[in-house]
């Protein structure tokens, strides 16, 4: 069991039978009345968020969610698929457990997917990956414009948008939160 007052970022609950995990919360004290925490929940399962108050203190069930390090093998039609490092155990997780960040997987990278009772229910990317720019038009001398960006394919098919001085062959540095450019990486 959990308290409502002890709710975090990344909180797996069990509601009514289904899995839950606390987007954000927010804990209120009125000046009049009882204290409550406000929270947007994103259901595991379909994907849905819902906006909830519960009541502060109030008791939920919370899930027994297993971490485990996996390495990405190779993604195909059927999914993405994994190791285990421990067991050597194989596993395929579709791309929307895996969500938008999907995109900067590649053969190799280590990421962390939760398991509740044995199934797959998520994954978390590194909140930054080094990537090889593989498609872009050509930087010239003088492109300094701030701000300025063009689009760029990397390596695992993702399209984001770069600086106008990024050249194919670069690697650069993304944030897998929002597929924003962070930096080249200095070879």
């Amino acid at each position: 069991m959990i308290s409502s007052n002890d709710f975090r970022n990344g909180v797996t609950i069990v509601i009514d039978g289904h899995l839950w995990t606390v987007i954000e919360f927010l804990h209120v004290k009125p000046g009049k009345g009882s204290a409550f925490v406000r929270t947007r929940l994103k259901n595991v399962k379909t994907g849905a968020t819902v906006e909830r108050t519960f009541r502060a203190g109030e008791k939920l069930e919370r899930a027994t969610v297993d971490n485990r390090e996996m390495q990405m093998l190779y993604n195909d039609a059927d999914g993405y698929h994994f190791m285990d490092n421990e067991s050597y155990e194989n596993f395929t997780l579709q791309k929307d457990l895996i969500g938008d960040p999907a995109d900067f997987l590649k053969d190799g990278m280590k990421i962390d997917v939760q398991f509740h009772d044995g199934v797959p229910i998520g994954a978390d990317l590194p909140a930054h990956v080094e990537l090889k720019v593989e498609e872009t038009d050509p930087g010239f001398k003088g492109d300094t414009a701030q701000g300025t960006t063009k689009p760029a394919k990397l390596e695992t098919g993702a399209t984001v948008n770069v600086p106008l001085f990024v050249n194919p062959g670069d690697v650069i540095r993304i944030d897998t939160r929002d597929r924003r450019y962070i930096g080249r990486v200095q070879s």
